[in-house]
C-alpha cells in the first residue's frame, strides 16, 4: 500500500485535522446563500428576500449534479489510488472535469426554461414573481461554474489537498461578499446585484481550480489529456446518486415548505423559513464537510483492504456525529434570537414566526448527522444503491409525507416540526442498513 495522505492510522487528532478544511469549505459554501440573504433582507427588502428564497431551491437542484459527480468520482478515484492505479485515477478525474463543464451548459439552458413556471407553481404573484424570475435567470449563467465548484469540493480531499480546496472556497466566498456590498449598497443594483455577485463568486470557486490541477506537481490527482470514459460515467453517477438525491430532494422539499407556508401564512412565512434554513445550512455544512472529508479515507482503506483502519474510521465517525449533534442543537437554541435579528429588519411579524419556528425545528440537529454519514458511508464503499435509497427515503419519502400531512393535523406547527419527525424515522432506517451490511464491508 503506497504511503499517501490517505494512508496510515487516523487518530482523532489526525482525522479532525484532515476533515477540518472540508468542513470549513462547506460552511463557506453555505454562506453564499446567507450573505446574499443578509444583504438583500437589509438593503433591498423582505419581498426581495422572499423571492430569493422562493427560487433558490431550483438552482440548488441543478447544482446537485456537481455533488453527484464529485462524490461518485471521488470514491472511484480514491479506490484507484488505493489500488495504486495512478494513471487511471488521473484520467477519470480529467474526464469528470470536462463532463461537469459540458453538463453545466446543458443544465443552464434547462434552468432558464423552468424559472418562470416554477415561480408561478409555488404561488408567486406580481412583484414576487418578477423578482424570482430576475434572480433565478441570472444565476443560471453560473451553473457550469457551480457544477465544477461542487464537484471539486469532494475531489480536493481525494487529491490530498483539502487545505487548497478550502483556500479556493474562501476566495469565492470573499468575492461574493465584497461584490454583494459593491453591487447592492454602492451601485444600487438590488436583487440583480446579489445574483451577479453569486455567479462571479462561483466562477472563482469553479474555474481557478482547473488552473491549479493542471499546473500542480504535488497533488494526488492531476488534469491530463483524458480518455472518453463513458463506461465509467454511469458507475460514477450511480455511486454519487445519493448526494444528488440528498441535495436535490432537500431542495424539492424546500419548495414544498415554501408552498405550504404561502398557503398557511403568506410571504412572511417564506421569509421566516428562509432565515431558519440559513442556520440549518451552516450547521448541516458541518456534517456534510465531515462526511466529504472522511469519505476518501474510507474509500482508500476499502480499496486497500485494510479492515482494521476501516473499523477505526467508522467508530470515530459515529462518535463524532453524535457529539456534534449535541453541540449544534445547543448552539441552535442559543443563536436563534441573534440570527433572526440579523434578517428581519424590524419586521415584528417575521421575527415572531421565525422564533416560533426555530423552537420546534432546532431539535433536528440531534440526529441529522448520523443519517448523512450513513448515506455517505455507502457511497464511499461503492454501494451507490443503498446510499441513494437511504437518502431518497430520508428526504423524498419521509420528509415529503411529513410536510404534506402534519400541517393538516397541527397547522403551521406541523410545517416546522416536519423535518424533526422525518429525521427520526430516517434514523431507524439508516441504522437498519448500517447493521445489516456490517459484515459485508467489515467496518463494524
Amino acid at each position: 500500500m503506497p504511503n499517501t495522505a490517505l494512508s496510515g492510522h487516523f487518530g482523532f487528532r489526525r482525522l479532525y485535522a484532515y476533515v477540518a478544511p472540508a468542513i470549513i469549505m462547506q460552511m463557506f459554501m453555505s454562506l453564499y446563500d446567507v450573505v446574499d440573504g443578509l444583504f438583500v433582507s437589509n438593503f433591498v427588502g423582505i419581498t426581495a428576500f422572499s423571492a430569493l428564497n422562493l427560487i433558490w431551491p431550483l438552482v440548488a437542484i441543478l447544482g446537485s449534479i456537481g455533488y453527484m459527480i464529485g462524490a461518485g468520482g471521488s470514491a472511484m478515484a480514491a479506490k484507484l489510488l488505493g489500488e495504486n492505479k495512478i494513471r487511471d485515477a488521473h484520467e477519470l478525474f480529467s474526464f469528470l472535469a470536462i463532463v461537469s463543464i459540458l453538463g453545466g451548459l446543458v443544465v443552464a439552458g434547462l434552468g432558464l426554461l423552468l424559472v418562470r413556471p416554477l415561480a408561478i407553481l409555488l404561488g408567486a404573484t406580481d412583484e414576487l414573481l418578477d423578482l424570482s424570475i430576475l434572480y433565478g435567470s441570472i444565476l443560471m449563467a453560473g451553473i457550469p461554474c457551480f457544477l465544477l465548484q461542487s464537484a471539486f469540493e469532494s475531489l480536493f480531499a481525494t487529491a490530498g489537498k483539502p487545505q487548497v480546496g478550502l483556500g479556493f472556497i474562501v476566495a469565492a466566498g470573499l468575492t461574493n461578499f465584497a461584490l454583494d456590498a459593491l453591487f447592492i449598497i454602492v451601485f444600487g443594483w438590488g436583487l440583480a446585484g446579489a445574483a451577479i455577485a453569486t455567479v462571479l463568486g462561483q466562477t472563482v470557486g469553479g474555474v481557478l481550480p482547473l488552473v491549479y490541477f493542471r499546473s500542480s506537481k504535488t497533488t494526488l490527482l492531476k488534469l491530463i489529456k483524458p480518455r472518453a470514459l463513458f463506461g465509467k460515467l454511469g458507475g460514477v453517477c450511480l455511486n454519487g446518486s445519493s448526494e444528488l438525491v440528498g441535495v436535490a430532494s432537500t431542495s424539492i422539499v424546500s419548495m414544498l415548505y415554501n408552498y405550504q407556508l404561502m398557503t398557511y401564512v403568506g410571504a412572511d412565512g417564506v421569509a421566516a423559513y428562509g432565515i431558519i434554513t440559513y442556520l440549518a445550512l451552516v450547521f448541516a455544512a458541518v456534517y456534510f464537510g465531515y462526511t466529504m472529508g472522511s469519505a476518501p479515507l474510507i474509500s482508500y482503506q476499502h480499496g486497500a483492504r485494510n479492515e482494521t483502519e476501516l473499523k477505526n474510521l467508522f467508530k470515530k465517525s459515529v462518535i463524532t456525529m453524535f457529539a456534534l449533534g449535541v453541540i449544534l442543537t445547543a448552539l441552535a437554541h442559543l443563536l436563534a434570537g441573534p440570527i433572526a435579528d440579523l434578517f428581519v429588519n424590524g419586521n415584528a411579524h417575521v421575527k415572531e414566526l421565525t422564533m416560533h419556528g426555530f423552537a420546534l425545528f432546532n431539535w433536528v440537529f440531534l440526529i441529522m448527522g448520523f443519517n448523512l454519514f450513513a448515506s455517505a458511508l455507502f457511497t464511499a464503499l461503492g454501494n451507490g444503491k443503498v446510499s441513494a435509497l437511504v437518502s431518497f427515503m430520508r428526504t423524498l419519502v419521509f420528509e415529503v409525507v411529513a410536510v404534506l400531512v402534519l400541517p393538516h393535523l397541527l397547522g403551521t406547527d406541523g410545517i416546522w416540526i416536519a423535518m424533526v419527525v422525518s429525521e427520526a424515522i430516517a434514523f431507524c432506517f439508516s441504522t437498519f442498513f448500517v447493521m445489516y451490511l456490517r459484515n459485508d464491508y467489515s467496518y463494524l
